[in-house]
């Protein structure tokens, strides 16, 4: 009975300049123009420009980003188990 339970997910956006995430169970990789991240829904890619993580707590599963938000992708569950690449280019 050690099933792992699923974190609600919510987005907020606010004039695209910041985005909270809830439901985050791990980060891939950030950068100043992508970061990609592991949620209870799938794989979420956010894209834009000077993004920055503002404040992260994977306890809570919680993640805010700041910066130009130009874009939200979501990948099935499953492109956790294919490689980094693969997942981005899909």
């Amino acid at each position: 009975m050690n099933a792992k339970q699923e974190l609600p997910h919510h987005l907020i956006v606010e004039g695209r300049a910041r985005l909270t995430v809830s439901g985050v169970e791990e980060v891939e990789s950030f950068d100043d123009n992508a970061v990609i991240l592991y949620t209870s829904k799938g794989l979420l890619l956010i894209k834009g420009s000077g993004l920055s993580i503002d404040k992260l707590s994977i306890d809570k599963g919680e993640l805010s980003v700041e910066g130009t938000v130009d874009l939200l992708q979501y990948q099935d569950q499953q492109t956790r188990q294919s490689g980094f690449w693969s997942r981005l280019f899909r």
